[in-house]
């Protein structure tokens, strides 16, 4: 009859393991040790690390600070406008952002070009173009937007006195 074969395991020393791989990590990773070590040394000479030690010292003073400083109602109230700011230039396709930014250098260059002053005739043709009349129809439906949300604002403030 057969005989069974015997399995022995030898026990496991992750110790032992991590020592080995921590032995080793200088050959394999001498490129990137380099390197580090170049950084390291920059921001030395550039008294990075000194600003960060003191910094790391004056933790508990900076932390302090910030909170005083962020802990205001004109702060608050710009934290708040900045993340609305972000919501509105989310929703806004980037291809329509930018014709708008293209928009403004050349309007400004248009209008402070080295030109003779426009007539009240010249202006009134350069209204009635493609162009103008587009651009004055985002304006109104722009302002149209507005003049509904400043109302809205204004109910809901008469809203709360009454209750």
């Amino acid at each position: 009859m057969a005989r069974p074969i015997a399995l022995e395991f030898s026990p496991r020393d992750p110790a032992g393991e991590l020592r080995s791989k921590l032995e080793n990590a200088p050959a394999e990773h001498a490129d990137a040790l380099l390197a580090a070590y170049e950084v390291l040394q920059a921001m030395h000479d550039q008294g990075v690390l000194d600003i960060l030690r003191g910094a790391l010292d004056a933790r508990d003073e900076l932390i302090e600070s910030a909170v005083t400083t962020v802990n205001t109602p004109e702060s608050i109230r710009a934290i708040r406008n900045l993340v609305f700011c972000g919501r509105i230039l989310a929703s806004i396709e980037p291809e329509r952002l930018k014709g708008i930014i293209q928009a403004v250098p050349e309007g400004l260059a248009q209008a402070t070009s080295e030109r003779k002053p426009v007539g009240l005739w010249g202006l009134w043709r350069r209204l009635r173009s493609k162009d103008s009349l587009r651009g004055m129809a985002a304006a109104v439906d722009f302002l149209e937007a507005f003049g509904r949300h400043l109302h809205s604002l204004e109910a809901a403030p008469r809203s709360q006195e009454k209750n």
